[in-house]
């Protein structure tokens, strides 16, 4: 068989011919791959002879087609179509609505309303459709979200917050503390580690990006003191955990087994409190929550109950998934007596998390913050995830996400994470990506969507031990849907751009106000230098670090190359090379503030002062600050291409929350900020 038979194939479901790695090489995708991957878009490829029908059907497909499969437009621009024969042609509105008519060969539609709609064309049973994408040309600028072009703030982990009294995972109620301190020293936003569900049975995996589903979120984050009604019973259950809690607050690492030991149990008791005890209002706030969510949150609680129910294994592929119900129920989660109390509790658990990650955003614009909340969007979801399984029909098949080797990890990554098909997200309207999106955005001012190369296209690694590839998604599409949600949501987006960006990438996302994410210490010219402030992107959201990175503090004594020594991934004479390019690179920082050193060590306190009066002084657009970053800590909360062998996911900080309004460290950041026109003046102790 014609190889180009299957080049074609494979073309037609976006899978890349080539793609440039780290060294520049180019990396041809070889038959196996291209194989594996067109299976994963649900393709039966036995032989030569299924390859050839397969594209023969696409062919003729293309061949019979008069209108394209999707229309991006903006609000109020006409749409005009060449329809040859004359047919019959109707529009059906995303809210349901319909206009009709029959076509000249040259036809005009009336101006379209923001949405996604369909239009049909056609005689009898020859009807073909295409999607109407109408979405504005940018998405919300910080200007017309917030009234300014400069602002900061600060990221912390969630889960790693506590306060004097307790300790373990972090949750919303601390989130909303957090933020108040942060707003006393300007700060515009708070931002944080995904807060996706990653499931009530889930014992094995803490990384807050290898969720069970990005359309619900994690009730360890739960505030359980913030919880009503609540009986005496309960009350004491918390008292008593208090106390308990107290007497670990010197911890620095979260104990999630014992978080799990203490607070489901009063999860569980507050569920029963309120099923006794609710008043009208609350229970028909309740209703009103399920109905809003309808089938997708009865899914997810059926998903979350079966777990317990069948018992889980640690494999993470989509084979250890519960089986389905014979006869899935699809009407919305209600109270009445005929709902099961199992499904009911979970679709409780959000109700409770949603009103309190509701409650943490309206808190810290009311502290004064311009955006306040700046959540994280993970890539994707675990394979034997809830999203995978109810959302199986826009999944690809015996494949998982990573990325090729590059400068976060030289091995490459598995993130064993369900990829979305092009083919199949697109059949099913896109339902689950802008699910994904809207659930999000309600809750913040800022969306940051993690590898937002995803949304051109992401490396799919086979099961079944093919080499890598990339697969395109419809880039244009999906860009379009997020600028349509963050209009109506008024959410400012970023995309995370880090690693192999293809060329003119960045230049797409900005013209439609997606702000790219810097990192000043991969932002380098062709020479290699660490960029100054003047030439950092405008239009982006600039970084020290991330928790992908070594801290300020673990950059300066290297204590990346340290851990990359000490698990092989380079060799001594190679560590050593990198310390001394750190070396030369922690000179080039202080030059490009006009300072200057000698041969002596090089001060934490100096490097702080020096790297974020380079980024405050910058024209970019945001600047985000590392707690991490501003309590001197040393080990970065994550080590990519790591599960066991590094704490990941795992640091609590050195300061309760009680004490960040007080603390000198964060009253210096802000007064860096200020100094260079960001944030507002500390306000006075009258008006805290």
């Amino acid at each position: 068989m014609s190889q180009d038979i299957l080049k074609q194939l494979a073309a037609h479901f976006g899978i890349v011919p080539t793609y440039q790695d780290l060294a520049g090489i180019e990396q041809p995708t070889s038959r196996e791959t291209n194989l594996a991957l067109l299976r994963a878009n649900g393709l039966v490829l036995e032989n030569d002879a299924d390859i050839r029908n397969a594209a023969r059907q696409v062919a003729a497909e293309a061949h019979e087609r008069i209108v394209p499969e999707e229309i991006i437009i903006a609000p109020g621009e006409p749409v005009r179509l060449t329809l040859p024969g004359r047919p019959d042609w109707s529009v059906e509105l995303e809210n349901g609505e319909r206009m009709q008519g029959r076509s000249d060969e040259d036809l005009t539609l009336p101006n379209l309303p923001s949405g996604l709609h369909t239009f049909s064309c056609g005689k009898g049973s020859k009807t073909q459709q295409a999607r109407l994408i109408c979405a504005p040309r940018k998405a919300p600028s910080l200007k017309s979200v917030s009234g300014i072009k400069h602002i900061w703030g600060i990221n912390a982990a969630l889960y790693g917050l506590s306060s004097d009294r307790k300790s373990g995972v972090g949750n919303f109620q601390m989130l909303s503390q957090a933020g108040e301190a942060f707003a006393h020293q300007g700060a515009d936003f708070i931002g944080i580690n995904p807060v996706h569900a990653t499931g009530w049975h889930n014992r094995e995996v803490i990384s807050p990006y290898s969720p069970t589903h990005r359309g619900f979120l994690n009730s360890l984050h739960i505030a359980v003191s913030k919880v009503a009604p609540i009986s005496g019973q309960t009350a004491r259950m918390i008292a008593l955990w208090d106390q308990e809690k107290g007497s670990i607050a010197s911890s620095k690492m979260v104990d999630y087994a014992l978080h799990h030991q203490n607070h489901e149990p009063i999860l569980l008791a507050l569920f029963d409190d309120f099923l006794k005890l609710a008043d009208k209002q609350q229970t028909a706030q309740f209703e009103a929550f399920c109905a809003q969510g309808g089938v997708a949150l009865r899914r997810f609680a059926e998903f979350e109950h079966l777990c317990g129910e069948q018992g889980r294994s640690k494999k993470s592929d989509r084979t250890n998934q519960p089986r389905p119900t014979s006869a899935t129920n699809t009407t919305p989660i209600t109270t009445s007596a005929s709902t099961d109390h199992h499904l009911l509790f979970h679709a409780w658990l959000q109700w409770i998390a949603h009103q309190q990650l509701q409650q943490a955003q309206s808190d810290c614009l009311a502290a004064g913050m311009k955006l306040g909340l700046y959540l994280d969007l993970a890539v994707g979801a675990r394979r034997d995830s809830a999203e995978a399984w109810g959302e199986s029909q826009a999944i690809a098949e015996g494949v998982s996400i990573g990325a090729p080797p590059d400068h976060l990890s030289p091995g490459g990554q598995n993130w064993n994470l369900a990829a979305l098909a092009p083919k199949k997200l697109a059949a099913d309207n896109y339902r689950t990506f802008r699910n994904i999106l809207q659930q999000t955005m309600r809750y913040c001012g800022v969306i940051r969507i993690d590898h937002v190369l995803g949304l051109n296209r992401s490396y799919w690694i086979p099961d079944d031990g093919s080499p890598g590839g990339y697969v395109k998604q419809n880039f244009d599409t999906l860009l379009a849907l997020v600028r349509l949600e963050a209009q109506r949501s008024n959410t400012i987006v970023v995309g995370e751009d880090l690693g192999l960006v293809p060329s003119g990438f960045r230049k797409t996302m900005n013209r439609q106000n997606i702000y790219s994410y810097g990192v000043l210490q991969y932002e380098k010219n062709k020479q290699g230098h660490i960029k100054g402030a003047s030439k950092l992107r405008k239009k982006s959201l600039v970084c020290f670090g991330t928790h992908d990175t070594p801290t300020l503090a673990g950059y300066l004594q290297s204590k990346d190359i340290a851990w990359w020594l000490k698990l092989g991934w380079v060799n001594s004479g190679q560590a050593e090379e990198m310390r001394a390019q750190r070396r030369d690179e922690l000179v080039q920082i202080l030059a490009l503030a006009g300072k200057h050193c000698d041969d002596a060590a090089i001060s934490f306190d100096l490097m702080q002062q020096t790297v974020y009066e380079i980024l405050a002084a910058s024209d970019t657009a945001m600047v985000s600050v590392q707690l991490d970053d501003i309590f001197a800590t040393i080990e970065a909360q994550n080590l990519p291409g790591t599960i066991d062998e590094h704490p990941n996911w795992q640091r609590l900080y050195g300061c309760a929350i009680e004490q960040f309004k007080s603390d000198s460290r964060l009253a210096a950041m802000g007064q860096i900020m200020r100094r260079h026109g960001r944030g507002t003046p500390v306000p006075s102790e009258n008006n805290i």
